[in-house]
């Protein structure tokens, strides 16, 4: 049993983000003991290893640090850890083209997929290839002997073909990995066209379109996992325990698995030798009569088994056969009883039951897993951790993660850990460093040295990436390097002037005493030195400056940080100023603002030497949960990325550039293309918010646009907007002067905020030396009216009650003299203020009073109001009366359904109050006894 009280205050951290999912994922962190403290993630570093790479698609790691990648295009490279630097071992010719029934030639999928050494490569130094031929319509795994850094060519050895069609995308799989048995796991994709839910064509000539002939297929090797034990001469044989006995008429011996789709990278626990690999799953958004929305998964085998794609996805959920002849869809097929009675099927009807998934999820929340999040997906997988799989390793990860799964998501962009229990079923997940953000991490696991390496593609889909690399993340269990953080409170000015340094932010994660080094230096100047935390410093020469801090803790590990300060240029003054409440905004209600912008060389805004135009005014509503926060660290010039810098946030956060480029087509079209075929249409807006939620296809290729329902339509309407207007030279500016009217959008809860921005960029300053520009901004942040009440961040004495099903929310439930506090609430034209409180008797509240005070809990009170417990309701009488309305009801007449334990608000009108004050709502009773609460509440309205 959880107590609220103590886990109150980390509860109230969560205003920022989701409510509903922090609330789920914060309780799920409760389920599981582990006998291990979790590491604090400051003791992962995250270290690049390899850079510049095209299209990287699989890794291995040797013993002296270095590693092989392979490129889909058909590169084997090499980082030489000696060295540090990447260099290309051999080209493989492969095919990375289809040509459709329409003759066009289009970009696939395959190319250079799979990759793995041989577990004896010290000794004989044999990696495999998983590729599709140049010329063949097949996939070929082939066995080959590096020597000296070359791929020696005569000694490939074609080991396993797996037969192809080349006039349809997608799904080639390329997972490798071994068992302890020396048993090669390689994973196939079902190598068949995406149509309708499933693919289920049995139409004559449309068979490259139907996967009952592959991956449901028990004769074909597509869609398949396949285990297989590589003999010395270059063939293999197959070990007992497959899901087919040799010999078995009908069927391939070397199937492991089957029934699935796109099975990506694999893994063998050495400890249980289950199975685990991501499986991609069918793109549609929502349940319909042509099977369920589609679903990603993260599986495990513990067995041989059927995983029964393309009948079932996720829990068994069915798709029936599609009659593509008549257009309708057929019946379901029974997953214990499978049969495939496609006439393109050669191998046998009667199947193995279907396996059940481990873990599935939506392009919408799960609210079964929901921290998997929402929108693209793409499971990748990843190892199972032993520490015992090393050999004295130099940084083996720490044993909180002994016996976990660490696997990736390729769209989303996260590592969870994934739990189990004793028998192997899920147990729980939790993220792996949610501060690193990787792009699109395709291949993951452990190096000899216990370090955790990840992949990444990369940004760009079909071309090279600027952002793809090979990252090691080393675990540190020992002392730390300190954490520095500097600011100053003049970034420039004109000389002479004084600015006042600062490391407020610093810390060392071990406690040590800290030492601080404070380096000054610029160019024809001699360096200063300060050994304070916070030194005052002098500048009396123009020039760029770099002020350095070098902190050192006591067993000598250091870090530094540093910032530029410019003399010769005074920033810009940039102020808003607001004619209405500060602090709140109210739905259609008039802001009004006025920017000023003065600059002691450039002049204002008020004599006209600053032109309206040199100033980026942006306005946006933003949906609840968006971080503000983080604009303030964006891009600080005066384009496209200040006036957008909130859609430039939102697209950073979710995945749109996973498939999307501004100038330059990737799988998806570029920005720019967008704009030039939609600005200017009626409703396009529209059009693009619902097709970013719900997702589509057949505008502009194949490849089908991933569904975004959990993303709020405010949000989407705020990246709609920049990417229609993303082909303008010169963007236009709100003007410095004006009213904003809040306008919420259709199916927005109305919780979220207004980000008020302006920006100026003052001009150069030229003399005997140039002194650089220097920008200077405000942002103002306006709240919905209507607040949690368990976001408050002072609170004494009152406690946390779960809102009916978990992941809804929490109620406050205070008790006498306890209280909740708000810092600086603008309450300029607030009259009253509304409480969704109540005092039941059912729930043991005795009622009493709410004040409300000003700036400490004890200050002026500005409102008060006494809540009486409320009178029993005869539930049953209430339910008989709804029922008795709804059958009394006219035809088409829509009965209201009342939640028969609803209280009117309690309302407490307040003083006219001026400026800004701590907010205080202090519960009083004190005829109460200390253990009973007075009442319970979740919701604060402030109204005009």
């Amino acid at each position: 049993m959880i107590d609220p009280s103590a886990v109150y205050p980390r509860l109230l951290q969560i205003s920022k983000t989701s409510f509903k999912i922090a609330t789920l994922a914060f309780l799920a962190s409760f389920t599981t003991q582990d006998s291990q403290p979790k590491p604090d993630e400051s003791r992962f570093t995250p270290v690049v290893i390899a850079e510049n790479l095209d299209e990287p698609m699989v890794f291995e790691v040797l013993k002296d640090g270095s590693a092989y990648i392979i490129e889909r295009k058909g590169a084997l490279k090499k980082y030489n850890a000696a060295t540090k630097s990447t260099d290309l071992i051999a080209t493989i010719p492969v095919n990375t083209k289809y040509t459709s029934a329409e003759g066009v030639v289009r970009e696939a999928e395959e190319g250079l997929m799979g990759f793995t050494m041989d577990p004896n490569y010290e000794k004989n130094h044999w990696i495999y290839l998983y590729y599709a031929h140049p010329t063949e319509k097949k996939h070929i795994l082939t066995r080959w002997e590096i020597k000296d850094e070359q791929l020696v060519e005569s000694s490939k050895k074609v080991v396993l073909e797996v037969e192809t069609q080349r006039e349809v995308c997608c799904h080639t799989g390329g997972g490798m990995t071994w068992d302890k048995a020396g048993n090669l796991f390689l994973t196939v994709g079902n190598n068949t066209g995406n149509q309708k839910a499933a693919q289920t064509d049995e139409r004559e000539g449309r068979s490259s379109w139907d996967d009952q002939a592959h991956a449901g297929n028990t004769n074909d090797l597509r869609g398949k996992i396949l285990r297989i034990h590589p003999e010395a001469d270059g063939t293999y044989t197959i070990p007992e325990g497959n899901l087919y006995p040799k010999g078995t008429a009908k069927t391939r011996p070397e199937i492991y698995s089957m029934g699935h789709r796109n099975p990506w990278r694999i893994s063998v626990d050495s400890k249980t030798n289950y199975v685990y690999w991501g499986e991609v799953g069918p793109d549609a958004n929502e349940d319909s009569e042509i099977g369920p929305r589609g679903y990603d998964e993260m599986n495990q085998a513990r067995k041989p088994g059927n995983f029964g794609w393309p009948w079932f996805v996720a829990d068994n959920q069915a798709f029936p056969v599609y009659d593509y002849a008549a257009n309708k869809p057929l019946e379901k097929k029974d997953p214990m009883h499978l049969v495939n009675n496609s006439p393109n099927n050669t191998g046998l009807k009667d199947l193995p039951p279907t396996a059940p998934n481990f873990i599935y999820y939506p392009y919408g929340v799960s609210e079964k897993f929901p921290l998997v999040g929402s929108g693209s997906r793409s499971a990748t997988g990843g190892p199972v951790y032993h520490k015992s799989d090393f050999v004295n390793p130099k940084r083996p990860w720490p044993a909180y993660y002994e016996n976990k799964w660490i696997a990736a998501d390729f769209s989303r962009g996260w590592i969870m850990a994934i739990s189990m229990k004793e028998n192997g079923d899920y147990d729980s997940m939790e993220r792996v460093l949610p501060s690193y953000h990787p792009v699109q991490p395709i291949d993951i696991k452990f190096g000899p040295d216990g370090d955790l390496y990840i992949l990444e593609y990369g940004s760009n889909w079909f071309r090279k990436s600027d952002n793809s690399r090979l990252i090691r993340i080393e675990y540190n269990g020992g002392n730390r390097k300190p954490i520095v953080q500097v600011s100053t409170d003049k970034k420039g000015g004109t000389v002479p002037f004084k600015a006042n340094l600062s490391s407020e932010g610093t810390k060392d994660f071990d406690g040590d005493a800290l030492k601080y080094s404070w380096k000054i230096t610029g160019v024809g100047v001699a360096p200063r030195i300060f050994a304070t935390a916070n030194p005052t410093v002098s500048f009396d020469k123009s020039g760029v400056y770099t002020a350095s801090l070098t902190v050192t803790d006591s067993k000598g590990a250091s870090n530094s940080q540093s910032i530029k300060i410019v003399a010769g240029n005074e920033p810009p003054q940039v102020s808003v100023n607001l004619a209405g409440n500060k602090t709140f905004f109210f739905a259609d209600k008039p802001i009004a603002y006025a920017v000023n912008v003065n600059d002691k060389e450039d002049g204002s805004l008020a004599d006209g030497k600053i032109k309206p135009s040199q100033v980026a005014v942006s306005i946006d509503y933003t949906s609840e949960g968006f971080d503000y926060a983080e604009v303030t660290q964006s891009q600080r010039s005066v384009d496209a990325s200040t006036q957008f810098a909130v859609a430039q946030i939102l697209m950073s956060k979710s995945d749109c550039k996973v498939c999307h480029q501004p100038n330059t087509k990737s799988v998806g079209p570029s920005f720019a293309d967008v704009s030039n075929k939609y600005k200017g249409q009626n409703g396009a807006l529209e059009k693009l918010v619902k097709k970013v939620r719900e997702g589509g296809s057949g505008v502009w290729g194949e490849v089908a646009m991933a569904a975004h329902p959990a993303l709020p339509v405010a949000d989407a309407e705020v990246i709609v907007k920049y990417i229609l207007n993303s082909t303008d030279k010169t963007l236009s500016t709100l003007p410095v002067k004006g009213e904003y009217k809040p306008e919420i959008p259709k199916g927005d809860d109305g919780k979220g905020s207004v980000i008020i921005r302006a920006a100026f960029t003052d001009h150069a300053v030229t003399g005997a030396k140039t002194i650089p520009a220097q920008t200077s901004e405000e942002m103002i942040v306006l709240r919905s009216p209507e607040i949690n009440a368990a976001e408050a961040p002072i609170v004494k004495g009152a406690e946390l009650k779960a809102l009916g099903v978990a992941g809804l929310g929490f109620s406050v439930v205070p008790f006498n003299g306890s209280y909740l506090g708000f810092k600086q609430i603008d309450l300029a034209g607030i009259n009253k203020l509304e409480l969704n409180a109540s005092a039941q008797k059912r729930e043991g509240s005795v009622g009493g009073t709410i004040e409300i005070r000003l700036d400490s809990p004890t200050g002026p009170v500005i409102g008060t109001e006494k809540v009486e417990v409320a009178p029993e309701i005869d539930v049953a009488k209430v339910m008989a009366e709804m029922e008795s309305e709804k059958k009394n009801a006219k035809p088409g007449e829509v009965v209201k359904q009342r939640n028969p334990f609803a209280r009117p608000p309690v309302k407490i009108k307040i003083k006219d109050t001026e400026g800004k004050h701590d907010i205080y709502f202090v519960f009083k009773n004190d005829e109460a006894k200390a253990i009973q609460p007075l009442l319970s509440f979740s919701k604060i309205n402030f109204q005009q």
